[in-house]
């Protein structure tokens, strides 16, 4: 017990580490893409505003176009049911440490959500990152994403590939447009929408498509 109670709390030492390394690396690729597009953005349009804003650090935010990006580290390591991604691999059931991920999770919330404190606008996960022991990633979310091949064992961490993460969710975002509500449902507004500042009129994200035909 004490050897199986040692390797399983050694390994999630181990992953945690390795998940605050990739989110270090997810945010400096973050940063440097917000200066790259900044740069060739201002000279056309200097009204667009892009933003990096760093909260703690297990948190993020990126702030463009009226969208806002909000990416998450977990301070849990987890595990999944057998059948679920790459649980069933090879390469997985080679090592139970494989077993293991620390997750990082971006979200698309509308800016002006946070910033006018719309409590009842929803946000949308666009991906989610699993890390394991090996340094090695996992992607999985919307259909929007320019998803790798989701073998872990070919896959470590690289700022590249954080990277093309960050720029996939905000494709994802920019591409998922907002719909206004039918007239039938702001035809009235109650007291306590107004005192909230629930602008019932304003538009709301249609979401995003999961994709579920991944090869593992």
């Amino acid at each position: 017990m004490f050897e199986g109670l040692k390797q399983k709390s050694t390994a999630k030492q181990a992953i945690f580490r390795n998940t605050q390394a990739a989110f270090d690396c997810l945010r400096l690729a973050s940063q440097e893409l917000v200066v790259e597009l900044t740069r060739r953005l201002t000279p056309l349009d200097s009204s667009v505003m892009i933003e990096y804003r760093p909260i703690n650090e297990m948190e993020f935010h990126i702030r463009f176009s009226g969208d806002l990006l909000i990416f998450i580290m977990h301070s849990n390591i987890v595990t999944f049911p057998d059948d679920y991604g790459p649980m069933s691999s090879a390469y997985v059931n080679q090592d139970f440490r494989r077993r293991f991920f620390g997750h990082i999770m971006a979200y698309n919330f509308m800016a002006d959500s946070i910033k006018y404190q719309r409590m009842n606008d929803p946000g949308y996960l666009v991906g989610r990152l699993l890390v394991n022991i090996n340094n090695h990633y996992f992607l999985e979310g919307v259909q929007q994403l320019e998803l790798p091949d989701n073998d872990m064992s070919d896959n470590p961490i690289t700022p590249d590939m954080m990277r093309l993460f960050v720029e996939s969710a905000m494709i994802a975002a920019v591409n998922n447009d907002l719909i206004a509500p039918p007239l039938a449902e702001i035809q009235k507004i109650n007291v306590k929408q107004k005192l909230e500042n629930q602008q019932v009129s304003r538009g709301s994200k249609v979401g995003f498509s999961f994709s579920n035909q991944q090869e593992y």
